[in-house]
């Protein structure tokens, strides 16, 4: 019964898809976390999932003290498992923090590279199991996953969020907002940077939505957002590049956006404390 139960294990071995690393995902933030005095690495929310343990991976980047109050942005990736460019877009703005400081003045910058660990593992679009993670936020959810990624977005008060994604359906860089003026702003300046690497979608219609000039005023329903109603509301904006350009592009696209909207939303913040 032994040799059975031990030929069946074998067996499922050999028919499994290899299951990509998140180690090897991780380890140029892991470096730098070790490295620099900036990044601080704070896993949480242990979770089980085929008898396997996970954690998601967070990262606070501190910037220099700025003249007000610390502004806390969070930057969330890899909702979707088949889209890590964004995890390795924020590998590269830490970097690019560390050798310019100043980028980062003010900010406490919470990064979160990968939300769904078992979908990246797989290289799927849904976590283990089938779930679309990103249609499931603030809807009661009993994902582990959206309840921790919930609990943080509610207790850090982010000032601002931003979702990296890539599409494989999509012809050029674009973004989502959530209706906020602020987020417009922000936005514009974004994808206009981006597409020093990238050129931006010209389509008038978006995963269903109205678009214009690469800005899509509308989300899908659950998608990841702030808590509903909250007063004063963050911006909330979405990245997005097109996944069938080369990677290197894509990290370059929205490492140039991220770099625009920090160096916008401290201009913005300045001037309305002048006004």
């Amino acid at each position: 019964m032994r040799n059975i139960k031990q030929s069946e294990i074998a067996e499922r071995k050999k028919t499994a898809p290899e299951r990509r690393s998140i180690e090897k995902l991780l380890l140029p933030l892991n470096k730098l976390a070790d490295q620099s005095r900036h990044l601080l690495s704070k896993s949480f929310g242990n979770f089980e999932n085929d008898g396997q343990s996970y954690q998601l991976p967070r990262y606070v980047y501190l910037g220099p003290k700025g003249g007000g109050d610390t502004i806390r942005i969070g930057i969330f990736a890899t909702l979707h498992g088949d889209e890590p460019v964004g995890a390795v877009a924020l590998q590269r703005l830490v970097w690019l923090l560390e050798q310019k400081r100043e980028l980062g003045k003010g900010y406490a910058l919470f990064l979160y590279p990968l939300c769904n660990p078992t979908g990246y593992e797989d290289n799927t679009r849904h976590k283990r199991g089938g779930k679309d993670l990103n249609r499931d936020f603030w809807k009661g959810s009993t994902e582990t996953e959206i309840r921790y990624l919930e609990t943080e977005i509610w207790t850090h008060a982010f000032h601002g969020l931003i979702h990296l994604q890539s599409s494989q359906e999509s012809d050029g860089v674009h973004g989502f907002v959530n209706g906020t003026v602020l987020s417009e702003h922000l936005l514009k300046p974004a994808l206009k940077e981006a597409e020093n690497y990238l050129p931006r979608t010209s389509k008038t219609n978006i995963e269903g939505f109205p678009a214009c000039n690469g800005i899509v005023y509308q989300t899908v329903a659950g998608a990841l957002r702030s808590v509903p109603g909250l007063k004063p509301a963050p911006f909330e904006l979405t990245l997005q590049t097109p996944g069938q350009a080369p990677q290197y592009l894509q990290v370059e696209a929205l490492t140039a956006a991220l770099q625009t909207v920090l160096l916008e939303y401290r201009h913005l913040l300045a001037l309305a404390q002048n006004i």
